[in-house]
């Protein structure tokens, strides 16, 4: 069985900012504090988390939506790649960014859940307060 999750936080940057950071190999490694290697391009793939995950920008939509295929080094080599979507909405004087993760393995959920918490959401929330 597949598991899926939702996901949504407000940042205090705005969507064109966030966009940018997310597919930066620079600002990416920055929020994270874990390496990072991404590009802006369709079609293009990327590494994070030190090599923890990776896959490849599946659909581009500038300031507003990125879809990308992910896996991790928990996936079973034989599991198919799950499917990353970031939707980015103006919310005030910020973003409300809406993370939803699906296709992965049901025992994962669990951890993956509270990752993106812990390693997304609360250092993206410190790093964008200082931009």
């Amino acid at each position: 069985m597949k598991a899926k999750i939702k996901l949504s936080v407000t940042l205090p940057a705005p969507p064109d900012v966030i966009y940018k950071a997310w597919l930066s190999s620079k600002e990416h490694t920055a929020f994270t504090g874990e390496k990072t290697k991404s590009t802006s391009r369709k079609g293009g793939s990327y590494t994070a988390g030190d090599g923890y995950m990776w896959g490849k920008n599946l659909e581009l939509d500038p300031g507003k939506k990125i879809v990308q295929s992910w896996r991790s080094t928990d996936f079973p080599k034989d599991a198919e790649d799950s499917l990353l979507e970031i939707l980015l909405e103006k919310s005030g004087k910020g973003t409300k960014l809406t993370l939803t993760h699906s296709g992965f393995p049901m025992e994962q959920f669990e951890s993956y859940k509270e990752g993106w918490k812990e390693f997304y959401f609360v250092p993206m929330k410190k790093y964008f307060r200082s931009k």
